[in-house]
């Protein structure tokens, strides 16, 4: 399955990157399975688990942990204030 994923804010700084294209493995199915499956890779990726009050969205829809996430989606990680 194919994602795409964006980091803002402090999340951005962390991971080094706005924006990235991943394909993951089909037991990634949840927007918390696949915030965990980031954290795995280790440094910078801790951050996404480690931040406090993350928010998450699937296709520009505020969502939580459990909302699924299926190929072409977009998704994105940011703290509740990301400042302009």
């Amino acid at each position: 399955m194919n994602l795409k994923l964006v980091y803002f804010a402090g999340l951005r700084e962390a991971v080094g990157q706005s924006a990235e294209s991943l394909t993951l493995p089909g037991d990634v199915s949840t927007v918390g399975a696949l915030r965990d499956h980031l954290a795995a890779r280790g440094d910078p990726w801790t951050a996404l688990s480690t931040t406090r009050n993350l928010r998450f969205a699937v296709n520009q829809q505020l969502v939580g942990l459990d909302a699924p996430v299926k190929a072409g989606d977009e998704v994105a990680f940011f703290p509740p204030v990301t400042g302009g």
